[in-house]
């Protein structure tokens, strides 16, 4: 079951991604800093990325001592996404790109580190009160809001077509 769990999971992480990925491809220069809902389209890219990031840890402690995140202080500036305030800053495709990439890797790392007993374990996050395994499908669902939330507004103000990845299912 375990190796079902992690063919699933890394599948799902990764069609996610990529998804986002097509998003941060696709979207031309003119709408990279615009707004979509609340947030700029950059942002909005950052903090699928960053809450993608913060819950593959284990807990909230470890999050910013992380090498990636030390080696770019400059990205993370204040950790401002972690605050009830109105994110200001704003992000490059490039440092954006990079952070995809680290995070493709994390969710593969953690995932094939996972254990029966660390997924039915509590999560570890003390505002979450769920178990590791379903904090991975809340994550999933997360970064898949964001990519349709950017495909659609792509859609709709680009004429852009996001096209759908899956994660191995065959074609109808």
């Amino acid at each position: 079951m375990l190796e079902s769990w992690r063919k699933l999971s890394s599948g799902q992480y990764e069609a996610t991604l990529c998804m986002l990925s097509r998003c941060i491809d696709q979207c031309p220069e003119s709408l990279w800093n615009k707004p979509v809902g609340n947030l700029k389209f950059c942002q909005v890219v950052f903090h699928a990325l960053f809450f993608t990031d913060f819950y593959l840890e284990d807990s909230d402690r470890s999050f910013r001592d992380q090498p990636f995140h030390r080696e770019n202080a400059d990205f993370f500036r204040d950790y401002e996404e972690l605050e009830y305030v109105e994110q200001k800053q704003l992000y490059d495709r490039a440092s954006i790109r990079n952070y995809l990439q680290h995070c493709r890797a994390k969710f593969a790392s953690v995932v094939a580190d996972e254990t029966e007993h660390t997924l039915i374990a509590r999560c570890g996050f003390e505002r979450r009160e769920v178990s590791r395994a379903e904090l991975h499908a809340c994550n999933i669902r997360h970064i898949q809001h964001h990519a349709s939330q950017l495909s659609l507004h792509l859609r709709l103000n680009a004429e852009e077509c996001v096209e759908w990845v899956d994660s191995g299912w065959p074609e109808e």
